[in-house]
């Protein structure tokens, strides 16, 4: 029996999936998701439980556990650098032009040192 061969139609994702499926706030739950597997990373590396996360850091054993499941309701984005911080890991944002958005200018004094 021949199969009916279907030609599939390939479109190239932008590296964010809250982006691609049209949630406005998609750059934000992205850097969540970035944060929570660093957070995840050092939990494992370490073979700490939450309650051991909990004695190291001081943050409650109930945000490992929501950031372990991916419920970061309640989590803010600064609690996360908060507890990589404690968890002795250091950000250090990149940031990129988005091709076709706005061209606004820097103010003349403004530095950014990331």
């Amino acid at each position: 029996m021949k199969q009916k061969e279907e030609k599939l139609e390939v479109i190239r994702g932008s590296g964010n999936i809250f982006h691609d499926f049209g949630h406005g706030d998609g750059e934000l739950r992205h850097l969540k998701c970035q944060l929570a597997a660093e957070i995840i990373g050092v939990l494992d590396d370490n073979g700490w439980s939450v309650r051991q996360a909990q004695k190291e850091t001081g943050f409650d054993a109930g945000d490992f556990s929501r950031i372990r499941n991916a419920d970061f309701k309640g989590i803010t984005l600064d609690k996360m650098v908060r507890m990589l911080e404690k968890l002795n890991l250091r950000m250090k944002p990149k940031f990129e032009k988005i091709p076709g958005r706005s061209r606004r200018r820097a103010h003349k004094d403004a530095l950014v040192s990331v």
